[in-house]
């Protein structure tokens, strides 16, 4: 089975094609970011324009690099949403529009549901398995009893852990995307500096408002008093402190539901401490987690989605399939 997947929900244009939901012929990634850097953060109304501007363009280098004929594609998978939604008319446009042209079925898929079959990119998924999912706009703890079952254990009751991982280091002036350079910085300091107790008691919520606001306190306050402030500490001091918590409620959550296998999923996936410290600490089920080549958004995640939601259900969309920048994960 031939699946040719389309993603475009924020600031990368993406095509990928792949065979049986497992092998990935191509996957082509045109990315914004050097496009946004100067913004300091992904601008949904130029995101839009240069969706226009490539999806043609990836569609074609994907399908010259597969050397896929469009007579041998049966599934076309494509983002429907979350995501911003200018960003995911494009993608969900331009796939109906070649699913119609070829006269090929269409399925539309969850993001977030992409990121967690990264996984299954490097090998079957074993349930049932509990997910981390950590990204720039989500952050929860995921039950899976079998393909497609998602139970939402728990969930950010504020700001994502990306998204203060960005703000924080737009704060000490680390640019974006500031979440790859934090992490960096983390391993050149101590954790130095007192962080408070994001825990959340005993729940499986998370909370990541309170470490921002009090780092951007930390480091005014330093300013006004003159202060040196040591930036690999602080950031030490804060990935510390987050991965603790995320890797601890993931532990209690897989003795609690018995899981044989805990995975994690999002742009976060790819951070080397958050990575380091799951090695670490979870010994007794198996750990899987998808190449850093699949942690950002890309297409070849939704085909591997797609694949596996059309063959538990056998259904797929309409003409009428459209973009969604709110769609429940459990609506799936």
């Amino acid at each position: 089975m031939i699946v040719l997947a389309v993603e475009s929900s924020c600031d990368e244009t993406s095509v990928s094609i792949n065979r049986d939901g497992k092998e990935i012929l191509t996957n082509i990634v045109l990315s914004q970011i050097d496009v946004h850097k100067q913004y300091g953060g992904v601008v949904p109304e130029i995101a839009s324009r240069e969706h226009i501007k490539g999806v043609t363009m990836v569609f074609e280098e994907a399908l010259k690099e597969s050397k896929i004929k469009r007579s041998e594609i049966d599934l076309v998978a494509v983002t429907k949403g979350p995501g911003l939604i200018g960003s995911l008319l494009i993608g969900v446009n331009a796939a109906k529009a070649f699913a119609f042209a070829n006269d090929i079925p269409i399925i539309g898929v969850h993001h977030i549901a992409g990121h967690i079959y990264a996984n299954a990119i490097t090998k079957d998924l074993v349930f049932p398995l509990v997910c981390l999912v950590v990204s720039g706009g989500h952050t929860e703890l995921i039950l899976m009893k079998e393909h497609y079952d998602f139970q939402k254990l728990g969930e950010t009751m504020d700001d994502a852990v990306g998204e203060a991982y960005d703000k924080i280091a737009r704060t000490v002036g680390l640019g974006y995307p500031g979440g790859p350079v934090v992490d960096k910085l983390a391993f050149e300091g101590i954790p130095s500096y007192k962080m408070p107790d994001i825990s959340m008691g005993n729940t499986y919520n998370f909370s990541f408002s309170g470490i921002k606001s009090h780092v951007i306190n930390l480091v005014h306050n330093l300013k006004q008093r003159n202060e040196e402030l040591n930036i690999p500490d602080l950031c030490a001091s804060f990935q510390k402190t987050v991965s603790e918590v995320l890797v601890s409620k993931s532990i209690r959550a897989i003795k609690e539901y018995n899981a044989k296998m805990f995975i994690i999923a999002g742009g976060v996936a790819a951070n080397k401490g958050l990575r380091a410290r799951i090695s670490e600490k979870i010994t007794d089920v198996e750990v899987l987690v998808p190449e850093f080549k699949y942690c950002t958004d890309n297409a070849a995640m939704i085909g591997i989605a797609g694949y596996h939601l059309y063959k538990k259900t056998h259904k797929t969309d309409d003409m009428t399939l459209n973009g969604s920048s709110r769609v429940k994960l459990q609506e799936y």
